[in-house]
C-alpha cells in the first residue's frame, strides 16, 4: 500500500480553535494516533470547511472570534450530521446543556488531557461506524411502541402521543437504548458505556443532562410521555411501560 493510499483512508477530523498553542497539541496526539488532521483558526472558517468536506469528527472549541462554537455547530447540523465534540473552558451545566441542544456528540472542558481526547475520539468513531453498519444491514430497522410514545427508527422519529418530538442525535440514541428494554433500570455508568461508548473517562453528569432535556421535550408535547422516564434514586433510570397515570 502507498504512503498516498494509506493517508486516503486514515479518518480525517477538523480541529478548531482559535488557540495554535491548542491546535498544534490536538494536531500532535492526533496524527501519532493515526488520523489525518485539518484546523480551522475561527468558527467561519470552520463552518465553511466542514460545509465543503466530509469529515468523520469536528473538535471544535467554543469560544472563537467571528462565530461561537455553538452557531457553528447548530449550522452544521441544519446539513450534516456529522460528530462534533465541543471543546470549552466554561463547564457550567447551562453551557453543556447549550452544546447539547444543537447537536453536539461530547464534551470535554478545559484544560484537558490529549491522551483523553484520542480515546474519546475512538470511542465516537467506533460508535458511528457500528451505527452505520447497523443501518445498511437493516440490523436496526424497526418500530418501538408504547402507549403514548412511538419510536420510528427508519426515520429516527419520535412521537408522543402522536404529536412529533424534535431530538439531537444523542438525546434520540438515549430514548431509544432506554425504550429498547423498558422498565429495565440502567445506570449512569452503563448508559456512558452502551450509548455514549464510553469507558472509564466519561462524565457522568452527561446522563443526567440528557436525561433532563429529553423529559424537557417530552413534556412539551405529552405530560404523561415525560413521567414515563423515571429516575430511581441511588440506581440510575428507567423507561416505565406504563406512566404513574395509568397504574
Amino acid at each position: 500500500m502507498t504512503d498516498e493510499t494509506n493517508e486516503e483512508n486514515k479518518k480525517k477530523l477538523l480541529v478548531v480553535d482559535d488557540e495554535d498553542r491548542i491546535r498544534r497539541l490536538l494536531k500532535m496526539y492526533l496524527e501519532k494516533a493515526d488520523y489525518s488532521i485539518e484546523e480551522a483558526e475561527n468558527g467561519r472558517k470552520a463552518l465553511d470547511m466542514a460545509k465543503e468536506n466530509d469529515y468523520d469528527l469536528i473538535l471544535l472549541d467554543v469560544m472563537m472570534p467571528e462565530l461561537d462554537g455553538l452557531k457553528v455547530a447548530e449550522e452544521i447540523r441544519k446539513e450534516k450530521e456529522t460528530p462534533i465534540m465541543m471543546l470549552t473552558a466554561k463547564g457550567e451545566e447551562l453551557n453543556r446543556i447549550q452544546g447539547f441542544e444543537v447537536g453536539v456528540d461530547d464534551y470535554i472542558v478545559k484544560p484537558f488531557s490529549p491522551r483523553e481526547i484520542v480515546l474519546r475520539v475512538a470511542a465516537i468513531l467506533k460508535r458511528t461506524k457500528s451505527e452505520s453498519l447497523n443501518a445498511s444491514n437493516g440490523d436496526i430497522s424497526d418500530t418501538l411502541t408504547l402507549p403514548h410514545l412511538e419510536i420510528d427508527n427508519d426515520s429516527r422519529r419520535v412521537t408522543a402521543d402522536g404529536k412529533a418530538v424534535n431530538l439531537t442525535p444523542k438525546e434520540y440514541d438515549l430514548l431509544h437504548y432506554l425504550m429498547s428494554s423498558p422498565d429495565q433500570i440502567f445506570g449512569r455508568e452503563q448508559l456512558l458505556r452502551e450509548v455514549w461508548k464510553y469507558e472509564f473517562f466519561g462524565d457522568l453528569r452527561t446522563v443526567d443532562t440528557h436525561i433532563k432535556r429529553l423529559r424537557e421535550k417530552l413534556k412539551k408535547e405529552s405530560v404523561v410521555a415525560s413521567k414515563m422516564i423515571e429516575t430511581v434514586w441511588g440506581l440510575g433510570y428507567k423507561l416505565n411501560s406504563y406512566p404513574d397515570e395509568e397504574r
